[in-house]
């Protein structure tokens, strides 16, 4: 799968990170990213409405705590995205523009700038990919000549058990959606660190914690270590990731550590752009 060719900025080479500069916690990310993936699920049933909602129901259908669905809704009217008529909400303005195809654009433009910044600031390949209507896409990758993406000499949409985007991705899914997937793409060898089957693959996510961190060591490509950080908007799986070469291990979870509280700090603005 090829990555479109207008989504892959010219690369600058990264900035020096400072040796001595504090490590970031990502607490604040987390909690950032709670806040918008509760807002776009409110998004997505107003949408579903269209002669309008009242709170009460909106939190019933996104199960939402009545006072935070209140806390949102009003912040969502007051940018825009919402308007309140008669104890309803509707979608309101700023939500229907999105849709233009200039507004697109635009929302592709500022994904694009948000990955060029995390690669220089951070000096590693950044990947953005989505599931949608049950493909692994990759949506846009953001590389250098010194820190090249992983090349893709296997489809990411059929290898997804084998790497950490597919792995991130799966994880966000209920049961039987991953069942599905891997009944389309089962899973095979492609190295020797590779998940053996699909069975081991699903006790594995099931291991998982919601929303937690996935490595993945040389499993898609030797000499490669890859990590994807889970980011759930509405109901839709998607994952912000990296990759190193293997001899770089060490340096791993610091980079995901801050690429994750990059994008929790501007998850809030780039919410709509990277739901492209």
């Amino acid at each position: 799968m090829a990555i479109p060719a207008q989504l892959r900025p010219v690369a600058a080479p990264p900035r020096q990170r400072s040796a001595t500069a504090p490590e970031q916690q990502p607490q604040p990310a987390a909690t950032l990213i709670g806040s918008v993936q509760r807002a776009m699920r409110l998004l997505e049933s107003v949408a579903a409405h269209e002669h309008g909602a009242p709170a009460k129901q909106l939190a019933r259908e996104t199960g939402l705590a009545l006072p935070t669905a209140y806390h949102l809704l009003r912040t969502l009217v007051h940018e825009g995205y919402l308007r309140r008529d008669k104890g309803l909400f509707f979608l309101g303005e700023a939500a229907e523009r999105l849709s233009s195809s200039g507004a697109q654009e635009k929302r592709r433009s500022t994904l694009v700038d948000a990955l060029a910044a995390w690669r220089d600031a951070i000096g590693v390949p950044v990947y953005y990919a989505m599931y949608r209507d049950g493909e692994i896409e990759v949506m846009c990758v953001s590389d250098s000549p010194g820190n090249p993406a992983v090349e893709e000499w296997a489809d990411f949409r059929e290898t997804g058990h084998a790497h950490a985007i597919g792995q991130c991705l799966l994880a966000q899914l209920d049961e039987d959606a991953r069942r599905d997937h891997l009944d389309r793409y089962p899973a095979r060898s492609l190295t020797p660190y590779t998940v053996r089957d699909g069975h081991a693959l699903l006790r594995r996510l099931e291991r998982m914690r919601r929303m937690e961190l996935v490595v993945e060591r040389q499993e898609y490509a030797l000499g490669t270590v890859c990590a994807a950080i889970p980011i759930t908007l509405g109901s839709t799986a998607a994952t912000m990731a990296i990759s190193l070469p293997s001899h770089q291990a060490d340096r791993l979870p610091a980079a995901a550590r801050e690429l994750q509280t990059e994008v929790g700090r501007l998850l809030g603005s780039l919410a709509l752009s990277i739901s492209i």
